[in-house]
């Protein structure tokens, strides 16, 4: 069977130094692992007659401004079906070179995953063959999920408290 001591084990003696940290959040194992290495783990996961991590259930971005370094972030979703297991992958970059290797090489599903994440957070992915917006328009230039930007204008006063008799 299946379980997260299992993984955490078998992945540290085959991938080494590739796991940063290791989280069980709700019962879902948790891993956040270094940008180098997320590729060949998620490979050997799904290519694992123990593991069989066939199915990417989901993969988005993350920005996260005050994380020094690690500004831009990937999550993976991955789930075992014949085991009946998810598994959570992190892993993180700087806001200056947000590229990580595409997963469609993996998972036929990643592609358009990915061109979504390109489109809200601007996250390059080596090796798409074909990475470009997907939901906002082409002519957009900036990617509306990053916070670069107030949630509000600043400049507007119909907001001010002494309109709510505070």
């Amino acid at each position: 069977m299946l379980n997260n001591e299992n993984i955490i084990n078998t992945l540290k003696s085959e991938i080494p130094n590739a796991i940063e940290s290791i989280e069980d959040t709700y019962g879902m194992l948790t891993l956040t692992v270094d940008k180098s290495k997320v590729h060949e783990l998620i490979l050997w996961l799904k290519n694992d007659k123990s593991m069989r991590f066939h199915f990417l259930t989901d993969l988005c971005g993350t920005h996260t401004p005050d994380n020094k370094g690690k500004e831009i972030g990937l999550v993976m979703h991955l789930q075992s079906m014949t085991e009946n297991k998810r598994i959570r992958i992190k892993t993180h970059t700087t806001e200056h070179a947000p590229t990580f290797k595409t997963l469609t090489d993996i998972y036929d599903a990643a592609n358009w995953m990915e061109r979504e994440t390109y489109d809200f957070y601007g996250i390059k992915f080596e090796g798409h063959p074909d990475l470009r917006r997907i939901l906002n328009v082409d002519e957009m230039t900036y990617f509306p999920l990053l916070k670069q930007y107030p949630l509000e204008d600043q400049t507007r006063t119909d907001k001010e408290d002494n309109y709510f008799g505070r």
